[in-house]
């Protein structure tokens, strides 16, 4: 950990709240790329926090703190910027000018200032320095799209250009076409394809159909390998512990990138809910592995 300069301090990160984390993703690979650049070179740039009440919240930094917490870190330095929770929002916005910032991200600040600070539209445009018009494009896509499918995008399940493609469609078919586009493993132009495919059908009817057959379909994707065959009880169990071993990866990170207060009330205490069952899975999967290690070392 360096030394702090002027003006930063160190920080217990276990006191930060986070209460703009909801308008921010952060991808697993963003998140391995930080973690790593902590454990090579240590932390290169400072939190930005803001004072809420009596907590201290992130500004900017949140990848940062979440690989700090995988890593064990318990401090970080960071300054701390004299700013309400309006300023906060809009410096978010001026720190990811044109960079950074997903289509999605920018409707998800749009929608807090306007639902949650009661800042009209034109007063948005004006402080953000956008038009008129851009502030009400963003509103709309968040309005218009489905939590379900925002709540894709957030898990890492679907890509933030593939929900804005899927906002295209009628509330009713979102979570379907974003299913398919999950499950399928469709790039962001396939799911544009998917998009304007389902657009083209007449009437509700036809377009659940299809995308019903979109999903039960089980002809290969292009471009997806098929699975190898397998061999033998070995290789069967080879490839359950190649798996198994992705997945927890993959969970470990998204764990860590989204605690379980970033989602609404009721996606959260199912996710609660889902971990509470896995628990005893693993710690009996663990029994297991630990008592087939010890026999092997015991022969």
């Amino acid at each position: 950990m360096p030394e702090p300069i002027p003006d930063t301090h160190l920080i217990a990160i276990a006191t930060l709240g986070e209460r703009l984390a909801p308008l921010r993703l952060c991808d697993a690979a963003a998140l391995a790329a930080v973690r790593d650049s902590l454990e090579r070179y240590g932390q290169l740039t400072a939190l930005t926090l803001f004072g809420e009440t009596d907590q201290l919240e992130i500004l900017d930094g949140f990848k940062r703190v979440r690989a700090a917490r995988a890593l064990g870190w318990t401090r970080l330095l960071a300054r701390i910027d004299d700013v309400d929770a309006i300023e906060a929002k809009l410096r978010v916005a001026a720190l990811h000018d044109r960079r950074g910032l997903t289509e999605l991200e920018e409707a998800w600040l749009v929608r807090s200032l306007y639902r949650d600070d009661g800042l009209g539209q034109p007063e948005i445009a004006r402080r953000m320095r956008r038009h008129k018009s851009w502030v009400w494009r963003r509103l709309m896509l968040v309005e218009s799209l489905e939590p379900a499918v925002q709540a894709h995008v957030r898990l890492g399940l679907l890509a933030a250009r593939a929900a804005v493609a899927v906002s295209r469609l009628p509330r009713g078919n979102q979570l379907a076409a974003s299913t398919v586009v999950v499950r399928r493993g469709l790039t962001v132009r396939q799911t544009d394809a998917l998009v304007q495919e389902v657009l083209e059908r007449d009437g509700e009817e036809a377009r659940a159909d299809l995308l019903a057959r979109r999903l039960d379909a089980l002809d290969t994707q292009p471009g997806l390998r098929a699975p190898r065959a397998v061999r033998g009880e070995a290789d069967a169990m080879a490839l359950d512990v190649a798996r198994a071993h992705a997945i927890a990866a993959r969970l470990e990170t998204r764990l860590l990138a989204s605690p379980l207060a970033t989602f609404t009330p009721g996606a959260a205490e199912l996710l609660r809910e889902a971990l509470r069952r896995l628990a005893p899975v693993l710690r009996a999967l663990d029994a297991v592995i630990g008592n087939t290690l010890g026999q092997k070392d015991a022969a």
